[in-house]
């Protein structure tokens, strides 16, 4: 069973050695991570669903592609698994390459369990951040969905630290209209206080 703090998250094992396979499973079972295992990154591949959350654990040679350019593959689509690279033939080129693609670990064999566990929490834990950055915008952006074209207009004024007779007079209005529009603003994007709104207006831009 998964840490709590790493519920619904799996590490998926892609290595064509089947007793470092069953091994790798076997540890992390008994560590308490869910894992799933693949003899080559052309099996993951063909499995692979876009919402697969977790962290990829994958040896550097492998028949057909590499670990490596399983990594690139996924980078490609755009795809921000985490992936800890492990080897038993380990050089600085593969590990430069590596870590230019966001690598999290790359771990020569044979490895410490504790090393290896340590890497594969790391990367949950940035999973994890992903996640829950993406759950945040993904939030931001179905309240701002809710509101008017004025309430749009008034957001992204407040966001550039006009006060309300300011914007009244930029968009020819009163300033009791504007703080209507503000009390709305704060109900609909459930923000606490002016900065909150700000955040709103900043997120709004970048979209």
């Amino acid at each position: 069973m998964n840490s709590p703090a790493y519920d619904g998250l799996t590490v998926y094992i892609v290595e064509d050695d089947a007793a470092m396979r069953d091994s790798l499973s076997l540890m992390l079972g008994l560590l308490g991570f869910r894992s799933v295992s693949f003899d080559s990154a052309e099996a993951f591949l063909d499995t692979y669903l876009d919402e697969w959350a977790g962290c990829v654990v994958a040896d550097l040679r492998l028949p057909g592609m590499s670990g490596l350019e399983l990594q690139a593959n996924l980078r490609t689509r755009g795809k921000k698994l985490p992936f800890v690279i492990i080897t038993g033939h380990g050089d600085v080129k593969s590990a430069r390459t590596a870590f230019q693609s966001e690598a999290v670990d790359f771990i020569e064999k044979p490895f410490d369990e504790a090393e290896l566990r340590l890497a594969i929490e790391k990367g949950l834990d940035r999973e994890s951040r992903r996640i829950q950055h993406a759950e945040t915008v993904n939030d931001q952006a179905l309240k701002l969905a809710k509101l008017t074209n004025r309430e749009r207009e008034v957001l992204e004024l407040v966001g550039k630290g006009l006060h309300a007779k300011e914007i009244a007079a930029s968009l020819h209005i009163s300033a009791r209209t504007v703080e209507v529009h503000k009390a709305n603003l704060m109900t609909k994007l459930e923000a606490r206080n002016v900065s909150e709104l700000v955040r709103f207006a900043l997120a709004a831009e970048k979209r």
